[in-house]
């Protein structure tokens, strides 16, 4: 098992490059973004750190094994249903997510500045000490800020997301949306965010001096809602979005939405958050690559690949009074787990395709 580093003083980076890791066919720079190795040592401790009695619990592998066995039956609702799965799931699989997302926000950050306003400025919440807001609508960013509204996601979100904003100097505010009960966890991940990690006695003067929080709590509202979006009508969507552009992510979601609750359901789902999403607002879509969803046609069932679900009902499918553009997409791409990062457990590289949008209105 690897040892986990202490946490190190983070030192503050600002994006200095969107090279794709070494593939044989790289994607364009704009598709990926890169991290230094200590800023990503510093995301994976914050896992570490809030999760360490998870990690070191003598039932977490047969935590893991009983989470394993529920996603093979596609029982969601028993896999994600609840506290000590999720913390232990977020412990086994987010960290590796976390990077990945966090690569893919600096690598769309030409896209992600156009939602920023103009002047600098940190987040208006009215938010309680943890940083967690009551309501979507209690947690503004001001002019400078950013917000994400990300369905279907937690934990490595919220990560990814506070990791952008480190390396943006940027403010924001985030949304997070799952039928499942995530709320313990984001407060926990919250918590880890935005307070400086635990030092040693003996670490010296220097080290106390710069250590920091990866992000000020000024800088990152979040509000969490329990709710499953295939069953919100139109008003509770709008209320999640708001009235300014925003991007909204679907990270390892939109599949699951086609297979679980099918493609009749996420089609319209699709189509109405078309029709409350600002002008200018981003879709951003990251999924495993090749995934197919089925649908009965007769008598007979047609797989379709998700992407053509996606891109037919955003660019193909009539819509009133807005349009999509696809701005960048990816069918597939790995992110590798760069060598010499330490965490109490292995962690894989991952595969996955990506697809990001704008919307605009007439």
């Amino acid at each position: 098992m690897v040892s986990k580093a202490s946490s190190a003083p983070k030192k503050k980076s600002r994006i200095a490059s969107r090279t794709a890791p070494a593939e044989t066919n790289p994607a364009p720079a704009s598709a990926n973004g890169t991290h230094s190795q200590r800023d990503q040592q510093t995301l994976v401790n914050i896992f570490a750190d809030a999760f360490a009695n998870v990690l070191s619990s003598e039932h977490f592998p047969a935590l893991l094994q009983e989470i394993k066995q529920a996603l093979y039956s596609r029982d969601f609702g028993r896999a994600f249903g609840r506290e000590d799965y999720l913390e232990a799931y977020a412990a086994r699989w987010s960290p590796t997510r976390a990077l990945c997302y966090a690569s893919v926000f600096v690598g769309i950050d030409a896209h992600l500045e156009g939602l920023a306003s103009d002047a600098a400025g940190s987040v208006e919440s009215e938010a309680s000490h943890d940083g967690a807001a009551d309501s979507p609508d209690e947690a503004r960013p001001r002019r400078g800020g950013i917000k994400m509204l990300c369905i279907g996601g937690c934990a490595a979100e919220h990560v990814a997301f506070a990791s952008y904003l480190d390396q943006t100097e940027r403010a924001g505010t985030l949304a997070l949306l799952d039928s499942a009960p995530w709320e313990h966890v984001a407060a926990m991940l919250q918590m880890q965010l935005t307070t400086a990690p635990a030092l040693s006695k003996y670490a010296s003067a220097a080290a106390r001096a710069s250590n920091t929080a990866l992000v000020d709590p000024s800088r990152l509202a979040f509000s969490f809602t329990q709710a499953d979006v295939l069953s919100l009508t139109a008003e509770a969507l709008l209320e999640q979005v708001g009235s300014a552009p925003l991007i909204v992510t679907l990270m390892f979601t939109l599949n699951e939405l086609y297979t679980e609750g099918g493609i009749g359901k996420t089609t319209k789902f699709l189509r109405s958050l078309g029709q409350v999403l600002p002008g200018g607002s981003l879709l951003l879509v990251v999924d495993s690559p090749g995934s197919y969803s089925e649908a009965a046609v007769g008598k007979e069932k047609k797989r379709y690949p998700m992407q053509w679900l996606l891109n037919h009902t955003l660019l193909e499918g009539e819509s009133s009074g807005y349009t999509w553009d696809k701005l960048e997409s990816e069918e597939s791409m790995w992110f590798r787990m760069p060598e010499g990062l330490s965490y109490p457990i292995q962690l894989e590289n991952m595969r996955y395709q990506m697809h990001l949008y704008r919307i605009s209105k007439s």
